[in-house]
């Protein structure tokens, strides 16, 4: 094998995680739902919770700033865990093949670090790695080239021999940036082929 250990992203790869799938059900018109993701409670405020933000300082602010919508503020952190479809079962099961194989496995997310807690109880196949990096928990995040060395630095790992997949292309090139052996995530198929390519011995 060409490689030691294989670390996932977790939103995208594993966890099949859209704000559409709460606000479908609160916000049912498409045009009005779309004006709140992209207007108030912008991806740019969901970061701020993955860089480190509490929870109860991010809804504060929002309602602040807009007390009309404090209902739909508040849903998005009450609600969270209705915005996760479920687990992505094929890459799941390649996870577990992996680990079978006496190969460790890493996560490398961004993530809020009190949305994890949840997710992890939620989904026990987010206990089952070797070792997390939580962007939340560190206040920092990808693609800064700090959450990659605090990976390879706190799990004692050869950039080289170390494989990272992401749905995101700038989180690959950060990975790429400090030596990991990185490949977009475009599914479970094509993930088993890069590893294959890497020497794992894969169905």
């Amino acid at each position: 094998m060409t490689i030691d250990a294989v670390v996932f992203d977790i939103g995208g790869v594993l966890l099949d995680w859209s704000p559409d799938y709460l606000y479908a059900d609160l916000i049912p018109d498409v045009e009005q739902r779309k004006r709140f993701l992209t207007e108030v409670a912008t991806p740019d405020w969901n970061a701020q919770q993955d860089a480190g933000r509490t929870w109860s300082e991010a809804v504060a602010e929002l309602v602040g700033l807009h007390p009309q919508h404090r209902e739909w503020i508040e849903a998005y952190d009450t609600g969270w865990l209705k915005m996760v479809k479920g687990v992505f079962e094929d890459t799941a099961e390649l996870l577990n093949e992996i680990r079978a194989l006496g190969l460790p496995t890493y996560a490398l997310t961004n993530f809020s670090q009190e949305k994890w807690e949840v997710a992890q109880e939620a989904f026990p196949i987010l206990t089952v790695f070797d070792g997390e990096v939580v962007s939340g928990a560190e206040q920092t995040m990808k693609p800064g080239e700090k959450i990659y060395r605090i990976l390879l630095e706190r799990f004692d790992l050869d950039p080289a021999r170390t494989f990272y997949t992401d749905d995101m292309r700038y989180n690959v090139d950060g990975a790429r940036a400090v030596g990991i052996d990185a490949e977009l995530f475009t599914g479970a198929a094509d993930l088993r082929a890069h590893l294959r390519e890497r020497g794992l011995n894969l169905q």
